[in-house]
């Protein structure tokens, strides 16, 4: 397990050399919205365009020789397999992404554009994943899991570990929830330096896993319809580690509907000029459900990432 807040110091001091050191920034209208101080934490403009880098050079920077020399392997279409990508490349690590054969092609480009070598297999992610860890059993590559994993988790983590020492009286966090890395490792920090700080997860209605994993007390496995948050899209894998801490970790969990996560999705755009992708604008949907119950308070809003299609936000705008 985590022993929070030491192993998120550590991977901060190990990655520090890579990973940027994302701002603040204050919100005037959402802050008048409560009377209260609301901050953006723009992850949205990390490298790779997601917190997903965190947790990738987090795990690779804890390899020792022997296992850096065997390489790395993962699964992914998305932000991880963009993060790996180009933490295998500053690392000089070789390694592998696996993807399902139906991939869009622009993702799989901007993989390879970072450095990251790709293998085509099956007809969806889990396929892909199940073709990742037989890579890893069979060469003893080491499988970079995009949330099951403590050293990844630890990772996430320093995104509330820049939050904390630039802003140390936070009352309320608010994090997009899909298999759960983000939030267990910012809200195992946070909460390991003030217990008082409140963890509001939200998800969309469309892909609510974790959200009706908690309410009935165990993982289930359960389909997803589409949605504007695809960045938290998708199952928990099962027997993950992130459900015990998001049991521990999570004070109050908001659902938000499609509808709900353009809106945030504009606000990041057109109050803030910043380009924010679906899972982004879930937590700002999370915040706008929520406000009568924050007023006066200091509140910080996770920009977890930026990469949002053409046509998506054609249609949002």
């Amino acid at each position: 397990m985590i022993s929070f807040p030491k192993d998120v110091e550590n991977s901060f001091q190990r990655s520090q050399p890579h990973i940027r050191n994302t701002p603040l920034e204050y919100s005037p209208y959402l802050s008048k919205m409560i009377n209260g101080n609301v901050f953006l934490k723009l992850d949205n403009i990390q490298k790779t365009g997601s917190f997903k880098f965190r947790g990738a050079v987090s795990k690779m920077t804890s390899l020792n020789a022997t296992e850096k020399a065997s390489g790395v392997v993962t699964a992914s279409t998305g932000n991880h397999g963009a993060a790996c990508s180009l933490a295998m490349s500053i690392l000089n690590i070789k390694g592998k992404i696996v993807v399902p054969e139906n991939v869009h092609k622009n993702k799989v480009e901007n993989i390879e554009n970072l450095g990251g070598e790709v293998e085509y297999f099956g007809n969806d992610c889990i396929n892909a994943e199940e073709r990742a860890q037989e890579i890893s059993k069979n060469t003893g590559a080491t499988y970079i899991s995009p949330y099951n994993d403590s050293t990844i988790i630890s990772g996430q983590g320093t995104l509330g570990l820049e939050v904390f020492n630039e802003l140390n009286s936070v009352d309320s966090v608010f994090i997009s929830v899909g298999g759960g890395g983000l939030i267990s490792g910012v809200g195992g920090y946070l909460k390991s330096r003030n217990k008082n700080i409140n963890m509001y997860g939200v998800s969309p209605e469309n892909s609510c896993v974790m959200y009706e994993s908690l309410k009935a007390g165990k993982q289930l496995d359960l389909p997803s319809k589409e949605t504007l948050s695809d960045g938290t899209a998708g199952g928990v894998e099962i027997g993950s580690i992130t459900f015990k801490l998001c049991q521990d970790i999570i004070d109050d969990f908001i659902l938000v509907n499609e509808s709900e996560i353009a809106a945030g999705i504009r606000i990041g755009i057109k109050k803030h000029h910043q380009l924010i992708e679906g899972a982004a604008g879930t937590a700002i949907a999370g915040f706008l459900k929520k406000k009568e119950d924050l007023k006066e308070q200091t509140v910080v809003i996770v920009m977890c990432g930026g990469n949002i299609s053409s046509e998506v936000l054609k249609s949002i705008l």
